[in-house]
């Protein structure tokens, strides 16, 4: 940023890394180490994104933020919008954890519900954004550039905290995708620096059975996921079948 004096923060950033041997053992990892993001302001790691996209966009003149969520990013870019002075539309499936809904209204948010899912909140806030003519920010998934730059300093402190050495594979919530995204910019970008020369980790994206849409997709061989279905059996990666819980 050009101008500190737009940084919002809330004390992101950080989280410690904790060995995890008994559950390691269970599953067959010895040396398991799992990173607490629940310890980040608004109690997850799209705290991160939130920080530097609120603090890019009241650096550019954005008075008012809009996007789509299941849940804690809503939550996230809600409260760091209210730390920096700006509005923030929020829009959910009406099946959005209430949890959520109530951090919204906590900071003070815009909510928005919708009958259907994440998709449909994203048409809605495509409309709101058209509708405003500039006045609404679009802080969506993948809409902005900033929040990949805040998700990629997990990929910074994984390695410092481990001396300067790369895991040999990261297992990471798909979400909506920017968490690897941005694990993997780092990654590269460290790699750029000269600061590492290991070679990379393998990042595994997980679903829960309950709703797979990636993994299903990447299992059958597809370009496109689609709306998930809980009726019917989950092939994962690895092509076993497995009724959804």
């Amino acid at each position: 940023m050009a101008d500190p004096r737009h940084v919002t923060t809330l004390g992101e950033g950080w989280t410690p890394l904790l060995r995890a041997p008994a559950y390691g053992a269970r599953i067959g990892i010895p040396d398991l180490i799992v990173k607490d993001e629940g310890l980040t302001p608004t109690g997850s790691f799209k705290a991160r994104g939130a920080a530097v996209g609120v603090s890019r966009a009241r650096e550019l003149g954005v008075r008012r933020i809009a996007l789509p969520t299941n849940g804690n990013a809503g939550a996230a870019w809600a409260t760091y919008a209210a730390r920096a002075g700006l509005a923030a539309t929020v829009v959910m499936p009406v099946d959005a954890p209430a949890i959520c809904r109530r951090e919204v209204l906590a900071a003070g948010g815009d909510l928005r519900l919708v009958d259907g899912l994440i998709g449909d909140a994203g048409r809605h806030v495509a409309a709101l954004v058209a509708a405003a003519g500039g006045a609404v920010f679009d802080a969506g998934t993948l809409r902005e550039p900033y929040r990949l730059e805040g998700r990629k300093t997990m990929g910074y402190e994984i390695v410092e905290q481990l001396g300067w050495q790369v895991p040999d594979v990261i297992v990471y919530p798909t979400g909506g995708g920017v968490g690897l995204i941005g694990i993997h910019k780092a990654m590269q970008e460290l790699h750029g620096l000269g600061w590492l020369t290991d070679r990379p980790p393998r990042l595994v994206a997980v679903q829960s059975t309950g709703c797979a849409p990636i993994v299903r997709a990447f299992a059958a061989g597809e370009d496109r996921a689609r709306p998930w279905c809980k009726e019917g059996p989950l092939v994962n990666a690895f092509g076993r079948g497995r009724a959804p819980s």
